[in-house]
């Protein structure tokens, strides 16, 4: 059984290592031309997904690199009171630890055999059994396995489905070696989330590994031409920044210090998904796993579930081939579902009047 998988994603990687595992082989096509071609965000909350990563063998690997105090949490009104902090002890369970996206992408990709993944391999194509890609070159397949995240080119295989702008567009901004350039806003941080929540707005930071503070103002009430509307001149990071402070004008001045404090990188990101419990018939050749199938929220479900995909993916092609693809769409599709329909409950508390109040009342309930 020839298995091509398409993107070296997460959920693309944890298939090809539990194929492996289970002594299958798999080629995964990427279109970057290299690991360390694009950057790849910043830290994950892994819960769920550890399941995935025992299946695929790689627990005490994930455990190195994964940090418990990333589960530390500080919650803020915009006018600097603080709602609520969240410790971590330094013995703390392996519950919801956060880690890298680089280092676990980086983790899966070691695991795999040498020429697993095909790097500068974009599809052009995909029918009777054949992947054309842009280069020219051609793959066969029995099975084909789209996990080419949000704008993939396998899911119109399948679905005429297509993901929707939520309202939200993120500006990601970074604090590099924040404990040695900023100490005191690292203290400010912490060493987990920090959460800003407005009305229809709010501020993030999350450190990560690196010793790097990504920061993230959020706008959840956009529309799809805001990056250009908004008076933003993202080409210019210095004017950027201070556009950024008089938007958050009436927030307190610790808040303009820390977007101050951000190097050059200032990049604009909008928000899509796809519908919440997006089904299709099933097609015994073709599937998808990960943002390909059920793009949600970034609150914390969609790496989780697109390791899960792989993994329970890996483990239906070995129990019986030939009912693989129904038997782990169906139950992909009730697991996700209810991933899909919690985060997007979660991003409309985020975006609703009083959302610092109502986080607060989230985790502390009663």
């Amino acid at each position: 059984m020839e298995i091509a998988i398409v993107g070296a994603g997460l959920g693309g990687l944890a298939l090809a290592r539990v194929l492996h595992v289970h002594g299958i082989g798999a080629a995964v096509y990427e279109r970057e031309p290299s690991r360390g071609a694009r950057g790849q965000g910043g830290m994950l909350d892994i819960h769920s997904g550890q399941r995935a990563l025992d299946a695929a063998g790689l627990t005490d690997g994930f455990r190195s690199i994964a940090r418990t105090a990333g589960q530390d949490m500080r919650l803020l009104d915009p006018d600097g009171t603080l709602l609520l902090q969240e410790d971590t002890p330094d013995d703390a369970p392996f519950l919801r630890p956060e880690v890298d996206r680089a280092d676990l992408r980086d983790l899966l990709l070691d695991s795999l055999p040498r020429h697993t993944v095909h790097w500068g391999r974009a599809v052009a194509s995909a029918e009777g059994g054949t992947l054309r890609f842009t280069d020219g070159t051609t793959a066969r397949y029995d099975l084909l396995v789209g996990a080419d995240g949000a704008q993939s080119r396998i899911r119109p295989l399948l679905t005429d489905a297509r993901p929707t702008h939520t309202g939200q567009t993120i500006v990601e901004l970074g604090i590099p070696d924040v404990d040695t350039t900023h100490p005191d806003l690292a203290a400010a941080l912490g060493r987990g989330n920090y959460w800003v929540l407005g009305d229809g707005q709010s501020i993030g930071a999350q450190r990560n590994a690196s010793g790097r503070v990504r920061v993230y103002a959020s706008f959840y009430r956009t529309d799809e031409d805001w990056i250009t509307t908004s008076g933003i001149p993202f080409d210019d990071p210095t004017a950027a920044k201070s556009r950024l402070v008089d938007l958050f004008a009436d927030w307190h001045p610790q808040f303009h210090a820390l977007i101050q404090a951000c190097d050059d990188e200032v990049v604009p990101r909008q928000v899509h998904t796809l519908p919440p419990g997006l089904t299709w018939p099933s097609h015994p050749d073709t599937t998808l796993i990960g943002d390909a199938a059920h793009l949600m929220p970034p609150v914390g479900e969609g790496a989780n579930m697109a390791l899960l995909d792989g993994a329970e993916l890996a483990g239906a092609i070995a129990a019986d081939p030939a009912t693989a693809v129904e038997r782990y769409e169906r139950e992909m599709f009730a697991r996700t579902a209810e991933a899909a329909h919690q985060s997007a409950r979660f991003q409309e508390l985020l975006s609703a009047p009083g959302a610092a109040q109502r986080m607060l009342a989230f985790f502390r309930p009663g």
